[in-house]
Parts: structure tokens; C-alpha cells; sequence
């Protein structure tokens, strides 16, 4: 087994916050334009926390917490308006947090209530670690229909595509509160459509404000609820080049029955469903919507 050190780099993102970069999954854990930037523009902005009066305890699901910046962040917020979180977190590696909170330079970043908030949940009953495919079916038990916010921050579908089958995003919609809201950074089809065949409403979340520096950012990420979502500012329907995304192969679901699949066996069969939908003419070839739309060929898979 390699160690944290081979493993796991650490890495300053563009505002200078504190990241890490996986070896393993040969991924970092946040943009580089700013770990910081990221929890705040994808995951809190987002959640339209101003829709609880003060006072009010959001229940939250922070899936896969990593380093424990959004959950930071999120921490930050909640108390500037006076709410209070009953949270839970999944993660598999407990050295992403360990590693944060040993960092001088990532201790700074938040307010000391929000750090030590932090460090009592990561050591809590409520860091379920291990793999949340395994750790889901008793949370969803205990939380169906309750959950306020999900903020989903796997690593991306084709380096861990085991967290973002149909099965498991259907298992997070089904905690979903009627009026809550799952929050993550990814844009793909594959990924929304699942949303959708799980019964949820999807929207798109802006690109961040001053972040949009290439024709291939049109969206910041994706919320879904199981109500419609409303128009704010960081949030807006689908745009019909989105719409048309979910018509292509690239919208072929991962799937995971079992929920022990490993990542090449998840691939393969999504592999091969593409193939058998292409062969019948039911969708459009991904390369096609890209030409049509101006668009590169390495972004939003």
C-alpha cells in the first residue's frame, strides 16, 4: 500500500487556499482556480439558505467530505444566519481531513468556531467512513425525506464512476427533504439524467462570477430536488444546448446494481449500453452536439 505522502499532494489552488491532488485517482480534490471559491460559489451560494428563517437546523449530507471545505464553508454561513446543521459525512479516506486540519495554511482560511465545529464532526458518530455505497442504505433509513442539502463532491464520473450511478443518486435524491436540494459541481449528461430518472427536478448552477474564462464553462454545476426549482441568481433551467447534451450517448447512465462494482467493470457496461443505443438510433453521437455547438471535445463527459 502506498503511503498519504506518495499519494496525496498538497496542492494551492489559484486563490491560495489548501487542496490536495490524488494519485490514485490522478485528480485533484478542487479546481485550481480556488478550493475556496469552489465551496462557496458551488455548494453554499447555491443552497438558498436564506429560505430558512433563523434559527432553523438544515439536516446535511456532505458525500465525501475530503479535505472538509465545503462543510467549512457551509459552517461559516449557516452561522452568519443563525441556523444550525445536523450533519453527516461519508467519506473513505480519512487522510484528506487529517492532512487539512495539520495544515497551517488551510486552519487560517476559517473562523476558529467553524474549525473547531469541523474537527468535532470529523471525529463524530456522524463520519460514516468507508465506502458510502455500503454506508448509504442506513443513512437513507434513518433520513429519507429529510435531508435539507446533499453536496456531492465525488471525484469526477470517469475517475470514480462508483459514485455516480443511477443507484446511488437515486439513493441520495430519496433523502432529499420535498423543499432540499442536491448541490455538485458536475455538469455531466450522464449524470443529469440519472438525476432526472431518479424523479428529480434538475437546474444548472451559474458559472461563477469572474471564472468564465473558456466557451467550454457554461454551467458551474448542477442542483436537483424533488420540487421545481425556482429562478435565482445562481441558478437557471437547462439551456437548450444542455437539453440537447441529455439526447446523446453521453447520457447513458452508470449503473451499479450490485453497489460492488469496481470503476473498469462500471465503464465496460456503460461502454457497451452506449453501443447498443447508438446501434438503435435512439441517441445522437456526442461528437455531433459538440460540433453543432462550437464546443471542445474535453468537457462535460
Amino acid at each position: 500500500m502506498t503511503s498519504s505522502a506518495s499519494r496525496l499532494e498538497p496542492r494551492r489552488t489559484a486563490d491560495g487556499s489548501f487542496s490536495l491532488f490524488s494519485s490514485d485517482f490522478g485528480e485533484g480534490f478542487h479546481s485550481s482556480r480556488g478550493a475556496l471559491a469552489e465551496a462557496r460559489s458551488k455548494f453554499v451560494a447555491p443552497a438558498g439558505l436564506e429560505r430558512w428563517p433563523r434559527g432553523s437546523c438544515l439536516t446535511v449530507v456532505d458525500m465525501c467530505v475530503g479535505t472538509g471545505s465545503n462543510t467549512a464553508a457551509l459552517l461559516e454561513e449557516c452561522a452568519a444566519r443563525g441556523l444550525e446543521l445536523n450533519w453527516w459525512g461519508l467519506e473513505l479516506d480519512r487522510e484528506p481531513l487529517r492532512l487539512a486540519l495539520a495544515d497551517a495554511a488551510f486552519r487560517r482560511q476559517w473562523q476558529p468556531a467553524a474549525l473547531e465545529r469541523l474537527e468535532q464532526l470529523g471525529a463524530s458518530a456522524r463520519m460514516l467512513w468507508g465506502d458510502a455505497r455500503q454506508q448509504l442504505p442506513a443513512l437513507l433509513e434513518q433520513q429519507r425525506g429529510q435531508v435539507h442539502l446533499v453536496l456531492m463532491d465525488a471525484f469526477s464520473p470517469s475517475r470514480c464512476p462508483q459514485l455516480w450511478t443511477l443507484e446511488v443518486l437515486s439513493q441520495l435524491g430519496a433523502l432529499l427533504h420535498p423543499r432540499g436540494r442536491l448541490l455538485t459541481y458536475c455538469s455531466a449528461a450522464a449524470v443529469r439524467q440519472a438525476l432526472r430518472l431518479a424523479g428529480l427536478e434538475i437546474a444548472a448552477i451559474a458559472a461563477p462570477s469572474g471564472l468564465q474564462q473558456h466557451q467550454s464553462d457554461w454551467s458551474g454545476g448542477t442542483a436537483a430536488s424533488p420540487g421545481p426549482l425556482p429562478a435565482e441568481p445562481l441558478l437557471r433551467p437547462l439551456s437548450p444546448m444542455e437539453e440537447e447534451h441529455l439526447r446523446t450517448n453521453a447520457a447513458e447512465p452508470y449503473r451499479d446494481p450490485s453497489g460492488t462494482a469496481e470503476r473498469e467493470v462500471i465503464l465496460r457496461e456503460r461502454q457497451r449500453a452506449q453501443a447498443e443505443a447508438m446501434a438503435a438510433g435512439g441517441v445522437e453521437a456526442t461528437g455531433a452536439w459538440r460540433r453543432r455547438w462550437g464546443l471542445s471535445s474535453s468537457h462535460h463527459q
